[in-house]
Formats: C-alpha cells, structure tokens, sequence
C-alpha cells in the first residue's frame, strides 16, 4: 500500500507543476518513497492538530521540492484540499512556491534557502533534548519525539550545512535523523561539476552515525535504516538514499532537466503508465488510498489522545513544572516584569554591552524559558548566563549554548529553536559579524519569530581590531530588513528598556547593538517612556536653535555638543531614537512634536546616514560615517573622523 501512496503522491506533485506551469518535479518524483514511509507509517503526528506540541518535527530543507510536502499533506488528511494542490504556487494560495510555516498546515518551518532548514532541525532537536530534561519525570514522559529533515545535494553544498551538522554532532543529537536525497544531479547538471566530496566520510568525521547507499527506492530498506538510526541514540544520524531524480519519467528520470521546470503533458502521461495511475487523469487519488488515508488519520488521532492522557496526569502529579510549560508554551512574562527589569540599579558609565549583560541575567531570573548564548565571544558579548548549567552532549539541563565559531549555523539553529516551542533565544556575536547571520535573522523575521539578536562593539570605537571589526553600514542594513526591531540604547537606562521591549515582542525578532566602550547615564528631561515609541526628548530648551537627533553613543556625543553650542549661543533639543522604525511608526504628529520646529535638524550616527533622511529636511544635516574605519585606540580613531563635541559644534555652527 505504501508504494501505491508513494505513486499517488507523484502523480500529485507533476501535476501540480505542470498546473503551475512553475516549479520543482524532479524531488517530489525522486523522494516520493521517502516521504511516503515518514508520514504514513514512521512519524507521530496529527493531521487535526499540527500544532501538536510532542509531534514529531519534519522539515523539508530542499524548500524548492514543495510539492512534495504539498502532496504528502494532503494525502496524510491535512487541512490541504485538492483545490489547494490545483492552485499550486498561486498568488493567495496555501501552496506557496515554497513551505511557509503557519500559512500551510502541517509546515514546520519555513524553508528554500538551502542548508537553513537542516540548520532549523538541528535547531528543534536541541530543544526537544533539553524539554524532556526539564519536563520528563520517572513516572510519566511527556517530551518524546524525533527529528527528521530531507535535505539533498544544494543543502550539503552549502556552508551552513557543515556549520549545524559538526555542532549537532558534537551535542550527540541522537534524536535528529536527516535522509540525504542523493541523486548526484543539480539545476546545472550533474553533481560531477562541483561535487565530488566523499559526503558519509565527512559527517563521520562530524561524530555521526551513517547509513550509507540505501536505496531511496526501496521501502524496506528505509525503513530499516530509519529503525537502525533510533537504535543510536547518542549520535545523529544521517541517512544516505540514493535516488532518481524524477523517478518514473519516462525521458528526464535521472537529468538535471527535470530539476526546475514543468515535465509536461506527454512526459507525465507516460509517468503515469510507468506507475500504474490512470493517465488521462489529473489529481488522481484512489478509493483505496482515500480509504488508506482515513484509516491512518484516525490511528495518529489516537495517538494524541494518548498522550494527552498522559499529559494530563503529569500535569496533576507536577502542577509547578505545568505553571511553567504553559508559561514557556505561550511566552508569558511575569506580571511585574517591567517593573522588576526597570527598577533595577546599574551604575553608569558603563559600557552597553555590560549593562545588557547585568540586565539579561535579571532577564534570565525572571523568564525561566530564556535560554540562549554566543559565537565563541560570550565574554566579550557578556552573555553567559552564570547562574546556570550549559547545554553539553552529556548534559541538556542548562541554559547557555557554547555555539563556537559558526553564525550562520546559529542563528538558523536559534530558529528551530523558538519554532518547537517551549523555549525562547537569544544569540550574540560582534555587530560587524551580523553579516555572516544575516540570512537567518532575515528568515526569524519571516516567520515571525522571536529571537533576541546581541551584538556587541558597535562601531569605529571598537578600536585597535580595525575597519574588519568595525560596523559601519551593518545597523542600517539591519534596519532595512522588515519586522525586525533594531534597538540601538544610549546608556544603561535604555537597554533595560530594550531588553523590556524585545522580551515583549512576540512576532518578531529583536536586536540589540551595543557598545564595548562606557557611556555616562543620561538624564532624561520627561523619564523614559518615550523610548518604547522609538524615540524621545532627552533633553529639550526653549526657543531651540537646532534638534540633535542621535542614538546609541552619539546620545552622549550630543550632550556635550549641546553644551559647547550653548556657550555660543545657540540651544540645542536632544532626541534620541533607539529605534527608528517604532518612531516612524508613530505618526507625523508624534514624530514631528519630538523633533520641533527648529532652524537645523541634524542626524548623528556612526554609520552610514541614508536612513535618518526620512527625519529631515532639505536644510538639514547629518554627521555620519560613509567610509571604512581604521586601526587604533577608539578615542584616536573617533577623533580623526570627527566625531568629537567640538568638531561636530563647529560643523553646526558653520551650518546655522
């Protein structure tokens, strides 16, 4: 029967292509089998609940073979009709071009630039590890679910790949099992022109377990080699299944042409004779398959009704460790939390890195959900959480993940994280190394997720490492990403606040960027709720001359600007915009009555300038930077590109 699926689901995914005239056939085709044998006899889940919280998490890292996961879905008795497959890759549609979590039902995570989503499942199976730790007792486990994802030939090129996969071997993910679609073809050819590394030796080398030369084909021999990798449970495992891509094609079975484009009529016709389905029909689901397909929805209901049960009765045995599930599950702060975070006491100057790191262990006492750490820079970061344990293959009861050199991979990881559910995370490297991220913080905003971004040594005052660590258009080019807060704090006050407000956020990412050199606390003319609408009066003056809108360090800078203007005559209004797309977002009126009407609005930033010109006007300024940094004490270097009280006094005074 699960062969006759597997065909079903073929016949599907051409189909869907060629309605779309766009597409990918060539994996649906190929790993048809693979999928079949995971939805409709290995995995635990429930199509009338796919947000299942002991599911079983499968994620389709080669995104491009969406049709697939389409086809399975539907066939597994998703909220997923045969109007959706029909609409394929259509504008409004619940088939995207690509998965997209929570627009398709039954998607996990989103996923097409490849390696993420592998990274994502590395990600999802680190939280399941360390949820059973927490939640699991003698009597009753109620955290117990696997991993899978398919990835194929792109994802194992990319860089991300090897990232997550030496990390997740180093965790003994013994949870996380990935089937490699090997079919040695890519979109431009055979996989002879660029990839010809021996791929089992390498995740070997990465401490995984390997099956190698299964063929992808041959139901039996996936499923033993899916039940040989849950029998090691120290390791990850990586399946290696040799595939066709396109298999059953009578022409393009085995070439790169079936890898991105429709097969067309005549070529899915004889598709169709080859595997035994009716070729003159479109969509075609049999009796048998309809009935095949009920019959395994009501086992997996049951299945969650079990566990609920279970649930149930642990949740009466343990009604604290219940407290904090349904605290952690649904992102809840405490009451007061605000508050607590606000209140308490950080004597400045202090640099921003520090002051965050003071604040995120309050942050940490006070959400025991929060877990999270760093690139290889926590001391540099101040993100270690000292109170607690680190996340180690012998030891999932922590809080701090040592993530070593590898961004990218952490910050896909972070998002399969925050995906499972049940944890929330922050990670950390320098603000010059956000790039090597970037990706995966694009894709956190995408999916509305709520990681907390650290990053430290946020400009030219970095120093003595020079213009390679030194940020110059990194903020900005952050700002421009969509539902990402940027939150860029002038002193200690402010990054409570910020930490108060990304801890808030729910639908959406956050990031920090902080300073590694000490700024003075700020009084603020009308106290500090104004930072929570993206910007605010420090420091107003009547009949003022000039409105200094700056952030983070240049706050301070402006402060003593002000100072050596007033000595001349001239009075000068603070505002601070920490955040320059909530203060945007708060309206012309707001926006326009924090500014004033003065003779020069000038914008003050040590970075590139293009995004403060929304604030001003055509007699205004700015003092930025737009070009690289230079090696030497921060000071020295601040000081040779201008950004001194005096230097920026002179400017404005040449311009009023």
């Amino acid at each position: 029967m699960l062969k006759q699926i597997a065909n079903t689901v073929r016949g599907l995914s051409a189909d869907a292509v060629q309605a779309a005239n766009s597409g990918h056939p060539g994996l649906p085709l190929g790993c048809a089998d693979i999928g079949t044998l995971l939805y409709q006899e290995v995995m635990k889940h429930n199509p009338a609940n796919p947000t299942w919280a002991d599911r079983d998490r499968f994620v389709l890292s080669a995104g491009h073979g969406s049709a697939l996961i389409y086809s399975l879905l539907h066939i597994s008795g998703y909220d997923l009709s045969l109007e959706d497959l029909k609409n394929f890759r259509q504008f409004g549609s619940k088939t995207p071009g690509h998965p997209e979590y929570e627009d398709v039902p039954g998607v996990d995570t989103t996923t097409g630039p490849l390696g993420q989503g592998f990274a994502n499942a590395v990600g999802m199976a680190v939280a399941e590890r360390m949820m059973a730790e927490k939640y699991n007792t003698d009597e009753f486990s109620i955290v117990d679910h696997y991993t899978y994802t398919l990835l194929g030939d792109g994802c194992m090129m990319e860089g991300i790949t090897s990232e997550a996969a030496s990390l997740a071997g180093h965790l003994g993910l013994g949870r996380l099992i990935a089937i490699y679609d090997d079919n040695e073809i890519s979109i431009g050819g055979s996989t002879d022109i660029t990839f010809t590394e021996d791929v089992p030796a390498r995740f070997k080398s990465y401490d995984w377990h390997v099956i190698d030369a299964v063929d992808g084909h041959d139901i039996d021999a996936l499923r033993a080699a899916i039940e040989e990798g849950k029998k090691v449970t120290d390791k990850p495992t990586l399946i290696v299944a040799h595939t066709k891509i396109a298999c059953g094609a009578p022409t393009k079975e085995g070439t790169s042409a079936a890898h991105g484009a429709p097969l067309g009529d005549e070529e899915i016709q004889g598709l169709k004779e080859n595997i035994g389905l009716p070729a003159d029909q479109k969509f075609y689901v049999s009796e048998e398959v309809a009935e095949a397909r009920a019959k395994r929805a009501e086992e997996l209901a049951k299945l969650e009704e079990e566990w609920k049960a279970t649930f149930a009765k642990w949740a009466a045995a343990n009604p604290e460790l219940k407290a904090e599930w349904d605290q952690a599950q649904n992102l809840e702060l405490p009451a007061n939390f605000k508050e607590v975070i606000s209140n308490f006491e950080i004597e400045a100057p202090i640099a921003t890195r520090s002051s965050s790191g003071a604040t995120l262990q309050k942050v940490a006492d006070e959400v025991p959900y929060l877990v999270g750490g760093s690139a290889d820079l926590a001391p540099s970061n101040k993100t270690y959480l000292d109170k607690y344990a680190e996340i180690q293959k012998d030891n999932y009861n922590g809080r701090n993940f040592r993530f070593g050199v590898r961004e990218h991979a952490m910050g896909a990881i972070a998002n399969g994280i925050s995906l499972h559910g049940g944890l929330r995370p922050f990670v950390s490297t320098f603000h010059v190394f956000s790039d090597y991220l970037r990706p995966a913080i694009r894709m956190a905003a995408l999916m509305k997720q709520p990681v907390v971004y650290v990053f430290t040594h946020d400009s030219i005052y970095v120093g003595e490492d020079g213009p390679t660590h030194q940020p110059i258009e990194h903020t900005e080019a952050l700002r421009l990403i969509p539902n990402l807060q940027v939150f860029r704090p002038a002193d200690e006050e402010e990054v409570k606040a910020a930490w108060v407000a990304a801890m808030e956020k729910t639908d959406g990412p956050t990031v920090l960027v902080l300073t590694r050199q000490n700024l003075p606390h700020l009084d603020k003319v009308g106290g500090i709720e104004g930072f929570y609408k993206g910007g605010y009066v420090v420091k107003d003056a009547d009949n003022a001359d000039v409105t200094l809108i700056a952030c983070g360090s240049e706050v301070s800078l402006a402060v003593e600007t002000a100072e050596l203007l007033a000595k001349e005559g001239k009075e000068a209004k603070i505002v601070s915009v920490p955040e320059r797309s909530n203060f945007a977002a708060s309206g012309t009126e707001y926006v326009e009555e924090v500014l004033g009407d003065t003779e020069l609005r000038v914008a003050m930033e040590v970075g590139v300038a293009q995004g403060w010109y929304q604030f001003l006007r055509p007699q205004d300024m700015t003092i930025s930077m737009e070009t690289f940094g230079a090696s030497g004490p921060g000071e020295q270097v601040a000081k040779h590109f201008g950004f001194t009280a005096e230097d920026v006094a002179e400017k404005i005074l040449a311009k009023l």
